[in-house]
Parts: C-alpha cells; sequence; structure tokens
C-alpha cells in the first residue's frame, strides 16, 4: 500500500500484467466550494511595515463513483494574520472526477492521492490567488506541494493508528 507509481505507469505508459496500457483521464474539474473573508477591511488593506503570517492547509480525499471512476477532493485553506488580526482567511474545495483504467490494484491510491492533485493543483493555485487579489490583497501564490510525501505521511499515521489500536 505504501508503493508509489513510478511516472511512468502514473502517466500510462507502463504495461500492466494483463498488457493493457494504464491510463489516467480527465473527466471534469469544479469548485466545489469557495470562501474569501477579509473581516477588517478596508483598514485591513492598508500598507504594513512587515509581512503578514500566512498559514496554509492543505487536504486531500478521494471517493470512487464508479469501478473506475472517482471523485478527488483538494482542500486548500490560507489564513493570512498581522498581530492577532485576521487580514484574510480562504478557504476552497477544488474536485476532480478522474478515470482510471487497467492500473494495478496496488498503484491505484498513489495515483489518486499524488497524481490526480497534481494535475488539479496549478488550477486551485490560480483560484486562490485571484480571490485573494480580488479582495483586495495581493495574490497569495502558492508554493507547489509534493503530494507524494503528503502522500508517504499519511500512509505512515494510518500504520502508526493500526499499530496503536491492535497494542
Amino acid at each position: 500500500m505504501a508503493e508509489t507509481a513510478t511516472p511512468k505507469e502514473a502517466t500510462g505508459t507502463g504495461k500492466t500484467g494483463n498488457g493493457a496500457q494504464p491510463s489516467l483521464n480527465v473527466l471534469t474539474q469544479y469548485v466545489k466550494d469557495l470562501s474569501f473573508e477579509s473581516p477588517g477591511a478596508p483598514k485591513s488593506l492598508r500598507g504594513r511595515d512587515k509581512a503578514p503570517s500566512i498559514g496554509i492547509n492543505v487536504n486531500v480525499n478521494a471517493n470512487p463513483m464508479s469501478e473506475t471512476e472517482y471523485d478527488v477532493n483538494m482542500t486548500l485553506t490560507a489564513k493570512a494574520t498581522s498581530d492577532e488580526e485576521v487580514l484574510f482567511n480562504v478557504e476552497l474545495i477544488y474536485g476532480g472526477v478522474f478515470r482510471l483504467a487497467n492500473f494495478p490494484k496496488e498503484h491505484v491510491l498513489p495515483v489518486l492521492f499524488i497524481e490526480c492533485p497534481r494535475m488539479l493543483f496549478p488550477f486551485a493555485r490560480q483560484i486562490v490567488a485571484e480571490a485573494t487579489r480580488n479582495g483586495g490583497f495581493p495574490p497569495l501564490m502558492l508554493d507547489p506541494i509534493d503530494f507524494a510525501q503528503m502522500f508517504q505521511q499519511k500512509i505512515a499515521e494510518e500504520q502508526a493508528k493500526t499499530k496503536v489500536q491492535a497494542s
């Protein structure tokens, strides 16, 4: 389960045991939820001597819709504060429906939690940047995210929970 898809397999150019080519298709992408709050506006829009503190959280979930189609949702939250004042709070749930065909079973989870969010991220990043810019702030340009590391961390946490529950 902790095994990750190689780039060759994730891009659909590897072979599976039955000889069929694995394929990954994006069927649709959508904004499920978008919220932008600037509780101190317009005062919070004034210039500052120091950069605000920005906390960013990312979460990925995947749910099967059929035997080969999956709904993958990425939740991005960003909260900017200066001293005790909240400058802005943005939350985006961005989703995509993906069709996975001919992937070995052990590669399905890595594809869903690494490759699918990697494909969604540039679009979600742009939406967050536009929301903060439209809110009167400089656009928040999120740094690229290592979804492979996030997946490995999630697997390690699940294994630790299993060990604790077993003892």
